[in-house]
């Protein structure tokens, strides 16, 4: 396993910062980063710390999931946000709280 590049260790390290029971669009975490949702999905399927650095608190602008651990729709990703309070209805993501930076 290789090590974080610079950029995905600054991902890492916002992403870290998402409290329980909060999430964060792909969209806004890029905006914060200044870069692109892409090149935030791809560091965020690398993450080699995951759960304990959050990026199944990082979901798709529409509501829905998108990834987690490069797979589509983990029923992992489902789990671990319902523990931690959050809701779904109609398939997805229904969080009163969202990360506004």
């Amino acid at each position: 396993m290789r090590a974080p590049t610079p950029f995905e260790q600054r991902v890492y390290d916002t992403i870290s910062k998402i409290p329980k029971g909060e999430v964060v669009t792909y969209g806004q975490l890029a905006k914060k980063l200044k870069s692109s949702p892409r090149a935030v999905g791809q560091a965020l399927r690398r993450n080699p710390y995951a759960p304990q650095v959050p990026c199944h608190r990082v979901i798709k602008s529409d509501g829905t999931l998108g990834g987690y651990n490069g797979k589509m729709h983990s029923k992992k990703k489902i789990a671990l946000l319902k523990k931690e309070g959050v809701r779904f209805v109609a398939g997805k993501v229904y969080c009163k709280k969202q990360v506004h930076w």
